[in-house]
């Protein structure tokens, strides 16, 4: 029986590209400059992104919400070759932790097939709830905090007690904060970046059960991303600030109560996620310079074939440092 040959995996070529900026965020690292940081991750991945054969469009690009410097939606990036992709791109998944010198710092990009991720349009926030493959049917949104966190206890077979939450530290989070310590389970604050967390979640080894709480809306369609590569899942709600973002959101199309769950934020079929570790946390090690260059470690996924690549790489700065023009170090 004749069968077709394996087609080309953009992820392999896409670990590159956040390589690239997450060497060029570390220089930034406890240096309590979240901007130059940020710039400098962009600048690293856009130089090395346009090398990638692809067609590909930014529809989830940061640094509107933060006015931060960005790859904005709408930009066209890659060789200008190749297949017609939708882009979301986060250059650096947690400014202000690669400023303080704090975990879970991450570059990240996902492509998948023109026109199947969802465009947020004005909002900026959603509800979210991330967890690994065993618990995908147990998580509902619409329940409580305490009915999920035992669900989730219940997939896993765990007590509600062993159970691991990661929650943005925000003030709009009290109330859900006090609510899952009440139903037992451990939560685990983080300042920033969510999209690490989410797919924690999903991989074995790293003390991560779920995601809860609300975070920014391309860090929801990033996270989607990723966790069809690795079997995981998401529910998420758009959160609108006020009314009159509540009204944008309604002429714009979107519907507030309306459940979204990972087919609807990337409907895809053939998905690339890769990231690299700026700071470590619980999913990657973050940059480690050596005498005569570099160490990173990302991850590389793709959700046709289900293979979740870990990749440790050297490289010589000096010479990048030529190739690409960018300072490293």
């Amino acid at each position: 029986m004749e069968r077709p040959a394996p087609d080309r995996n953009i992820a392999l070529e896409l670990v590159r590209v956040t390589e690239s900026a997450a060497m060029a965020a570390a220089r930034w690292v406890g240096r309590g400059e979240k901007e130059s940081a940020d710039q400098a991750a962009v600048d690293g991945m856009r130089g090395v992104l346009d090398t990638v054969r692809m067609r590909g469009i930014v529809v989830i690009g940061e640094g509107e919400k933060d006015r931060a410097p960005m790859l904005f939606n709408g930009e066209e990036v890659g060789n200008g070759e190749g297949p017609e992709v939708d882009v979301a791109v986060d250059p650096l998944e947690g400014t202000r932790l690669t400023a303080l010198g704090q975990p879970n710092a991450i570059a990240v990009i996902a492509v998948a097939e023109r026109g199947t991720m969802l465009f947020p349009g004005p909002a900026f926030y959603m509800e979210k709830i991330a967890v690994g493959p065993r618990a995908i049917d147990a998580i509902d949104i619409t329940r409580s905090p305490t009915e999920n966190v035992n669900r989730v206890a219940e997939a896993l077979r765990k007590t509600p007690r062993e159970i691991d939450v990661v929650v943005l530290e925000r003030d709009r989070h009290d109330d859900l904060i006090v609510e899952l310590r009440a139903a037992g389970a451990r939560v685990h604050l983080i300042r920033d970046g969510d999209v690490a967390p989410a797919i924690a979640a999903a991989r074995p080894g790293t003390g991560v059960d779920m995601l809860y709480g609300i975070g920014g809306t391309p860090e929801g369609v990033i996270s989607a991303a990723a966790l069809k590569c690795v079997g995981g899942g998401i529910q998420g709600r758009l959160w609108p600030r006020d009314d009159a973002e509540r009204l944008a959101l309604v002429e714009a199309g979107h519907d507030p109560a309306r459940v979204l769950r990972t087919n609807d934020l990337v409907k895809g079929d053939d998905v690339f996620v890769a990231a690299t570790g700026v700071t470590t946390g619980a999913l990657l090690r973050g940059v480690k310079y050596t005498a005569d260059g570099a160490e990173t470690d990302s991850i590389v996924m793709r959700s046709r074939s289900g293979t979740v690549r870990r990749v440790s790489a050297h490289h010589a700065l000096e010479k990048l440092s030529a190739l690409t023009g960018l300072e490293y170090r």
